[in-house]
């Protein structure tokens, strides 16, 4: 399978754009009107939560007044997962709890009390992707049986940066196993080591992936933020699908040391959360030059210190906006939502017009995939050869999984794994001018649509509304989503909920040049703050496995 039809097929970007089946995914499953439309045991059971849709702000308010303290919020969340995530619609987002959160959150409250507040996130509740390194009890495995047992020496970087804003590390969450690159007829969500995750909305659909479980937890107020990661389309389609705020940022702008790798030319990590300002926040706090990661070098002087700033509900003022015209084809609901989302676009201010990117990238689709497969094995063995992980090596890993297939792929194989292994280095030709071919390619493609139109975003559909958890077959697919574009060149790119089909988010994006990532908050920003599209789940449907 080449690798325009693995995104497509939503292994790591996401879902069709096509119109959304009415029927119900499970066997076994309820008359899918009803589980969309009326409530359920699982959303009386959720009802109630004091802390529902807070945001950064207002937990700071809290801790300010008195009325919370960082260890009562932490409890307070703690308890959630316990009834949602463990219990009730069983989520299944959270991998595992951090034995030392509540340590944490006492530390944190007495510095509080001493008159030091470090900042915004002093005592907020974070949930991180499990393939991002914390020196602490936590393992970090992405999401691999292969890996179980394995607690990282030292913190990633952005945890550094994380654990100096003062903020509490509550867990870790699960994910596609290896960020979705082992199969290409994975199911996203799905990992050995933590199972299914099930998307909040309606319990038998994907949250996409691969940052299913940030993108779930956050969704279903179980932490107030969370970090992904993205290759392609990780953060912004499960945003997308789980109806919240992602930001995939400029490659460089955040460190990738201390995260398990697919490619050092498209991987980064990124801010989810429930609305733009929370996730410009935590963006925030997480930027910063690291000699580990030598890409950072080309932040410097790029990196803003508050990304909160360019947020104003006139930022879509006088802007040219370019919309994929492929997106505007056909008549299904994502397209519906689209045409809406140009309206309020407009209305703001904006002026619109048409662009053709998402075609134009498909030729640099199987290149893309090469430079993946070629830096996997080497981002892969060099992470694996000094970490305290029982496998050392990619071949390890596909050793491991062979002698315990029951547990390690009952339901998928490893083709992209193996594909991997069977290549030279990156000193290859042919890894040389794939590199070229996509990276280059879409960074001309990108510039020169953005330079061509004068425009200050180019926006389209996310990705489609989210299709049945499928163990057998792994993830539908049929359309795209627009997650490949920015993530070849390395741009950044922000999802927004534009609304909903049939009881499912889709999100709208805005990509932009290198570094753009603060005007495109802001023009997020401008539009969530008009459209007010974000509505939290309600654990609908039944869910059957």
């Amino acid at each position: 399978m080449n690798r325009r039809l693995f995104l497509r097929n939503g292994s790591l970007a996401g879902v069709a754009l096509t119109t959304l089946s009415l029927s119900a995914c499970a066997p076994n499953a309820k008359d899918p009107k009803t589980a969309a439309a009326g409530p359920n045991e699982n959303e009386a059971a959720a009802a109630a939560f004091e802390l529902d849709e807070a945001t950064i702000a207002q937990l700071q308010e809290k801790m300010t007044s008195g009325q919370h303290t960082a260890r009562s919020l932490t409890e307070l969340y703690q308890k959630r997962i316990a009834a949602l995530d463990k219990s009730g619609p069983k989520l299944n987002s959270v991998i595992e709890l951090n034995p030392d959160a509540l340590r944490l959150a006492d530390a944190l409250d007495q510095e509080r009390k001493a008159g030091k507040v470090r900042g915004p996130l002093h005592g907020i509740p974070v949930l991180i992707k499990d393939n991002i390194d914390t020196a602490d009890q936590m393992h970090t495995t992405a999401g691999s049986l292969a890996l179980a047992g394995h607690r990282a020496a030292q913190d990633a970087f952005i945890i550094k940066r994380l654990r100096e804003a003062g903020a509490v590390l509550l867990g870790k969450t699960n994910l596609s196993e290896w960020a979705n690159f082992r199969s290409t007829r994975s199911t996203s969500g799905w990992s050995s080591r933590g199972g299914q995750t099930k998307n909040p909305y309606i319990l038998d659909r994907t949250p996409s992936g691969s940052s299913a479980g940030s993108g779930t937890a956050v969704a279903a107020n179980l932490c107030a933020v969370a970090i992904g990661t993205e290759t392609d389309g990780s953060v912004v389609s499960p945003s997308s699908c789980c109806g919240i705020v992602g930001v995939k940022p400029t490659v460089g702008l955040l460190s990738r040391s201390g995260i398990i790798p697919i490619s050092a030319t498209q991987d980064t990590a990124g801010p989810m959360a429930r609305t733009v300002r929370d996730a410009a926040v935590l963006l925030g706090a997480l930027t910063g030059e690291d000699p580990a990661d030598a890409v950072t070098k080309e932040s410097a002087g790029k990196i803003q210190p508050d990304y909160t700033v360019f947020l104003k509900a006139d930022a879509l003022r006088g802007k040219r906006l370019g919309v994929e015209k492929n997106h505007l084809q056909g008549s299904s609901e994502a397209v519906a939502l689209l045409l809406a989302a140009l309206e309020v676009l407009k209305a703001q201010g904006a002026t619109i017009v048409e662009v053709d990117v998402d075609k134009q990238a498909d030729a640099f689709g199987e290149a893309e995939y090469d430079v993946l497969l070629y830096e996997f094995k080497d981002g892969v063995n060099k992470y694996l050869a000094t970490a305290n992980a029982p496998v050392k090596t990619l071949a390890d890993v596909m050793t491991f999984n062979t002698e315990n297939k029951a547990k390690a792929m009952p339901f998928f194989q490893q083709e992209i794994l193996e594909a991997s292994n069977k290549l030279e280095g990156l000193s290859s030709p042919k890894f040389q001018a794939a590199r070229r071919k996509s990276h280059e390619g879409a960074r001309q493609l990108l510039d020169g649509v953005l330079r061509k139109n004068q425009l200050a975003a180019i926006v389209a559909i996310t990705t489609g509304p989210a299709r049945c958890i499928d163990l057998i077959n792994g993830d539908g697919g049929g359309g795209p989503g627009f997650s490949s574009p920015a993530a070849m060149a390395g741009y950044p790119h922000v999802t927004v909920p534009m609304g909903q089909a049939h009881g499912l988010p889709v999100g709208l994006s805005f990509v932009g040049g290198p570094y753009a990532e603060g005007p495109l908050l802001g023009l997020a920003y401008a539009y969530e703050q008009a459209s007010k599209k974000r509505v939290k789940p309600e654990f609908r449907g039944p869910f059957v496995g």
